[in-house]
């Protein structure tokens, strides 16, 4: 045994505690034997660095032990130093603290003791454990939250290109659908037909509703007339004007036929109702236009711009001013009138009707589109209208049909006539079932009924007696003219079998079999059409 006065025993000295780590763990050393009073250096640091009061200073607990890792305690091994300072709360000595349990104190390494087999073994007290931060833990999970955002951010892209890719879909199949509806609907797509098809199958059947009045312009200076229908079709939002020939053959009241020049001249109350049996519309008025009115109501307007196809040449008896030839001829009331009513020698008379269409439609495009003033225009022009159609209704009329001329929604057509005074096939078919909607049905109620009488015998004499005797039958006359090509057969034809007994009573009463009676498209505007042929016999 060693002496207990020797000054330095490293394995009987004292273990006093020395302070703590950069970790926060005890770290115990040997202690020097102290004299009664320190050294002036020692008081000095006691009192000035001691860091706490004595009454923070606790009694020292070792710290829980953790289990042995080998590869762990060869890095943290601490070695005591020789000799250190250990501050002190007083100056005087104290005795020091019984020195912990060997098993609790960390040492110098000491070998093992062997074990019952001859390996060497391990003491708990030989190893201390700390946590030591990893430096590069922070790292490494900012690597994978980065790493992880960027997924994610590349999932949502991919996801956001699948949804745009789907509406892109989704729109390219709407727009296919769409317009293959639409052409479907308008009737444009081959094999098929639309509601828009039909439905113009049906107006030129003539089921849209139309507003007209007919307008008489009547020359006071050189006299004659020109007769036009104004048109507003309410349904199609279009206008139309239709010149009418003053050689289309009419029928009077008392059953007799004139033609339409003939019924304006004479004044005749029954005209409008005439031309609504020829063409078998509905006009709701007349509107007798007399050229000074004709004149005063293009200087109301602020006159007029027209495209004139001829030079109207100066009258000096007249003082009517002359009508340049060209495009955009700003026209006075006067040179209106004039070229409205201007006809060249030998021109026929449809040269002069589409003059007379060109005046009228320049004046509707300058008509106010205010219905309250288009009437004051048509009052301050002083004329004195039919009793059936006041300055008001007229005003909104027109103020209708120039806003249809405004937007180029306008149609101006003569009406074709034959020379016998008859309506030529194109114009039944397209100017009368399609502009003015003339049908069967259309005529005035009770209204007699209207029968065509068309001459195929080459006989004018057979004619007169088959118009003779429908007039004496009660059946309104409409004068189908003659054929191209006389025909060996009478035929009685109706389109409606609605009118099927009717047209059986028209073929008795001229006495021709019932086997002639069928059923075929009219080609005249009637309820019933008769063909004469070389077998019919007057009676």
């Amino acid at each position: 045994m060693s002496d207990p006065q020797e000054p330095y025993d490293p394995y009987a000295a004292q273990q006093q505690l020395l302070g703590y780590d950069e970790y926060g763990r005890p770290v115990y050393g040997q202690v020097p034997a102290q004299s009664a009073r320190p050294a002036p250096q020692q008081q000095y640091e006691q009192q000035y660095e001691q860091p706490y009061p004595q009454q923070y200073q606790q009694p020292y607990e070792p710290p829980y032990q953790q289990p042995y890792d080998q590869g762990a305690a060869g890095q943290q091994q601490y070695h005591a130093p020789q000799r250190q300072w250990i501050p002190q709360q007083n100056a005087a000595p104290e005795p020091a603290p019984p020195a912990p349990a060997p098993a609790q104190v960390p040492g110098p390494r000491r070998e093992a003791p062997a074990g019952p087999d001859g390996d060497p073994g391990y003491q708990t007290e030989q190893f201390a454990f700390i946590d030591q931060p990893d430096e590069d833990s922070e790292d490494v999970i900012d690597w994978l939250a980065f790493t992880e955002s960027r997924t994610e951010r590349r999932e949502e892209a991919r996801r956001r290109g699948r949804n745009r890719t789907v509406a892109l879909i989704v729109v390219l199949a709407l727009f296919v659908v769409g317009g293959a509806g639409y052409l479907w609907y308008a009737g444009k797509l081959p094999f098929l037909d639309g509601p828009a098809s039909k439905k113009d199958s049906a107006a030129a059947a003539g089921a849209q509703k139309r507003d007209m009045i007919v307008v008489h312009l009547r020359n006071t200076k050189r006299g004659g007339s020109s007769t036009a229908l104004l048109v507003d079709n309410v349904t199609a939002r279009q206008g139309a004007t239709v010149l009418l020939p003053n050689t289309l053959g009419v029928t009077k009241q008392d059953g007799t036929g004139s033609s339409l020049g003939t019924s304006v001249e004479e004044g005749a109350l029954g005209t409008r109702e005439s031309l609504d049996t020829v063409l078998g519309t509905r006009i709701g008025g007349t509107w007798r236009l007399d050229t000074p009115f004709l004149e005063r109501l293009v200087e109301l307007v602020g006159g007029i711009e027209v495209d004139t196809d001829a030079a109207v040449p100066a009258d000096d008896r007249a003082k009517t001013p002359a009508v340049g030839q060209g495009p955009k001829q700003s026209l006075t009331g006067a040179m209106a009138v004039a070229y409205a009513t201007y006809r060249a020698q030998g021109e026929p008379e449809a040269k002069q009707l589409e003059r007379t269409g060109k005046v009228l439609y320049a004046v509707l495009r300058k008509i106010p589109g205010d219905p309250k003033a288009a009437a004051t225009t048509v009052e301050s022009m002083g004329q004195i209208l039919d009793p059936g159609l006041d300055a008001q209704s007229l005003g909104a009329l027109l103020s209708r049909i120039g806003e249809h001329a405004k937007e180029g929604a306008y149609r101006t057509e003569v009406l074709g006539v034959k020379p016998d005074g008859g309506l030529t096939d194109d114009a039944n078919k397209r100017v009368v079932k399609e502009l003015l909607g003339g049908s069967a049905s259309a005529a005035q109620p009770g209204a007699m009924p209207r029968v065509g009488l068309r001459d195929a015998t080459g006989d004018g004499k057979a004619q007169a007696a088959a118009k003779a005797a429908l007039l004496n039958g009660g059946y309104a006359f409409v004068d189908g003219g003659k054929t191209d090509r006389p025909s060996a057969a009478s035929q009685v034809t109706y389109q409606d079998d609605a009118q099927r007994e009717r047209a059986v009573g028209v073929a008795k009463t001229l006495g021709l079999p019932e086997t002639a009676v069928k059923k075929a498209e009219n080609t005249v505007n009637a309820d019933v059409v008769v063909t004469l042929g070389k077998d019919y016999k007057a009676s």
